[in-house]
C-alpha cells in the first residue's frame, strides 16, 4: 500500500487536548473551550459549524484567563 492508497479525513480536527475540566461558571471546558454541547455534539456538526465554533476559542480563552480574584473574591463573596 502506498501513501495514495491511505484514507484521509477532510474534516475540521478536534480541539481537544485531553484536559476535561469543566469551568463551573463558564459551564466551558478549560481545556478546549467548548461548551458540553459543543463537545457532545462535535462528530456530527457540519465542517462550518465547527469553524463558527474555533473561531469563537480564542475570545473564550481569554476570558477564562482572568483572574476572577481567588480567596479575596471568594471572601467577599461570602463563601470562605
Amino acid at each position: 500500500m502506498n501513501d495514495e492508497t491511505v484514507w484521509q479525513r477532510a474534516e475540521i480536527e478536534s480541539p481537544c487536548v485531553r484536559i476535561c475540566v469543566v469551568h463551573p461558571e463558564a459551564r466551558i471546558c478549560t481545556g478546549c473551550y467548548r461548551s458540553i454541547d459543543e463537545i457532545g455534539r462535535w462528530s456530527k456538526m457540519s465542517p462550518d459549524e465547527r469553524r463558527e465554533i474555533m473561531a469563537a476559542l480564542p475570545d473564550r480563552a481569554s476570558m477564562l484567563r482572568k483572574r476572577r480574584g481567588g480567596r479575596a473574591a471568594r471572601m467577599a463573596r461570602g463563601q470562605q
